[in-house]
């Protein structure tokens, strides 16, 4: 964070609370009351339209309708499939799958999860068609009849809030939710959701709006934009009071406190967009399990970095598939340099590990060391020592199946750190 960026950054969130605390009759006046979506019209399943044009194999091309742009109708783009053998008689648990900032409606992300054994659907929220454009081939086509386009909406803050980007993804993800729900051949009642980044930062929102989802995976993404993240620029450029109210409308941190739905929060240590320290207080806000997933210099990204992750698939298969689920944290703590965690899990803890950095400044750029950390299986309980000069550490659980299960990060106060 720059020195320029922090004092904006700071303002910005102080000021949405400020406004929230005032009282609704102030808030209305200054624009900061969070948009509200018409969850009973978004409950039911939109209208489907073929998409002749765009084919992938193994999985359906398909229009839906989605809510109106500047007065005109919009139809959002998707990828649906279901494993084979599914049917009326043989309902399979879905995903709904929301692509990052650059991306569009994945085929392959959709096939990843029918050859799980879920019905999955991947749609594309920038009123865009997955091809390229031509003749350059830099981004994605837009077609006739798409909504706004996306990221983050930053330069359409003065517009309604329902011709903004933010407002029309969310509601295209509960669309697409209730496509799902319609399918003969998806149990309505086992169905979850990730995204990644930009997506991840949707699951957040979404999570709070939509309480039908079974769980929730936002991967790297989370709130408190305004307070760190890679867009403190936008902030600033935007002014202090156009940049409060995007903040007021569209930062997870005004919906995740809804939450009901357990979430796991998959990350790197470094992640350029979405620090630590704004991560960990998104994670705090809901009021539902929590389980987090932190590898050290996590890539950032869609393919093997962002949608592969083995956590995703044995949450997604504990809560909607009775499978065996990923370790849980039951207490963390630190005595001096001794720090420790207990814990619970179906599936054998077969190596810990202690997680740290020297560093302090700027998230991204510290640089993260890892130790070995005791276990003691009889008391469930894994152990280490902090270096010296260690400022911030957390520590990782790692079972047979080589899937990750992390502490919260603790920032030791200068008072308590080891010279």
């Amino acid at each position: 964070m720059n020195r320029r960026s922090r004092p904006i950054a700071r303002w910005c969130l102080s000021a949405f609370f400020f406004l929230v605390a005032a009282g609704p009759g102030w808030c209305a006046e200054a624009g900061a009351v969070p948009p509200s979506w018409d969850l009973e019209q978004l409950g039911k399943a939109p209208r489907e339209f073929p998409a002749p044009d765009v084919t992938a194999r193994e999985v359906q091309s398909l229009f839906y309708e989605g809510l109106p742009y500047q007065g005109k109708p919009t139809r959002v783009f998707a990828y649906y499939a279901a494993p084979a053998g599914a049917s009326a008689e043989k309902k399979v648990p879905a995903l709904v799958l929301i692509h990052g900032g650059g991306g569009t409606a994945f085929d392959g992300w959709v096939r990843l999860w029918t050859s799980r054994g879920y019905a999955a659907i991947s749609m594309d929220l920038c009123g865009c068609l997955p091809v390229r454009n031509e003749p350059d081939k830099r981004g994605w086509k837009r077609h006739a009849d798409g909504g706004p386009p996306g990221w983050g909406g930053f330069d359409q803050i003065d517009r309604p809030a329902t011709d903004q980007w933010t407002y029309h993804a969310v509601a295209d993800a509960l669309l697409a939710h209730s496509l799902l729900r319609a399918r003969p051949e998806v149990d309505a009642s086992r169905i979850g959701v990730t995204g990644i980044s930009w997506g991840g930062y949707l699951t957040c929102i979404v999570s709070g709006v939509d309480p039908r989802f079974r769980f929730a995976v936002p991967v790297y993404g989370c709130g408190f934009l305004g307070e760190n993240s890679a867009w403190l620029q936008n902030f600033e450029t935007m002014g202090s009071d156009r940049a409060a109210r995007w903040l007021a409308w569209w930062d997870p941190s005004v919906y995740l406190p809804h939450a009901k739905m357990p979430m796991l929060w998959v990350t790197g240590t470094n992640d350029f967009a979405y620090p630590l320290d704004s991560l960990q207080k998104s994670y705090r806000l809901p009021q539902s399990p929590r389980t987090l997933a932190i590898r050290v210099r996590m890539p950032h990204g869609h393919g093997a970095a962002g949608e592969q992750p083995g956590e995703i698939h044995a949450f997604a298969g504990s809560i909607l598939c009775g499978g065996p689920a990923l370790a849980k944290i039951t207490a963390q703590g630190r005595d001096g340099s001794a720090v420790w965690a207990t814990y619970e899990s179906a599936v054998e803890i077969s190596k810990a590990e202690l997680t740290f950095s020297l560093d302090d400044g700027r998230w991204q750029d510290r640089k993260w060391e890892t130790q070995p950390a005791r276990v003691d299986a009889a008391s469930r309980r894994v152990t280490a020592e902090l270096p010296r000069q260690t400022k911030v550490y957390c520590l990782n659980l790692i079972d047979a199946r080589n899937l990750v299960t992390s502490t919260e990060h603790e920032v030791l106060p200068a008072s308590e750190r080891l010279p």
